[in-house]
């Protein structure tokens, strides 16, 4: 719960809104988007069955993100940066 906190907070300040249109993803075309900003075919490639589709969806965000940084870094509480 922590690492989730953390990052959902540094990343998006609690907005389930949340849209980054600067960085190098948006850039490329492909902006973070939500609690935890996740870009589309990282959202899609980490999706948990069984809940939204919507990006912005909190649960359907946190799950994906949570998935995606287990499989990278072991656990949510492991990533201490952007992600």
């Amino acid at each position: 719960y922590e690492g989730i906190k953390k990052n959902l907070m540094r990343e998006s300040a609690g907005n389930p809104r949340a849209i980054n249109d600067w960085d190098v993803n948006a850039v490329n075309g492909v902006p973070s988007k939500g609690l935890l900003q996740v870009i589309d075919p990282t959202f899609k490639a980490y999706h948990v069955e069984g809940t939204s589709w919507d990006i912005y969806d909190p649960v359907a965000n946190i799950t994906a993100a949570c998935n995606y940084a287990a499989d990278k870094y072991g656990s949510m509480d492991n990533v201490n940066s952007a992600y």
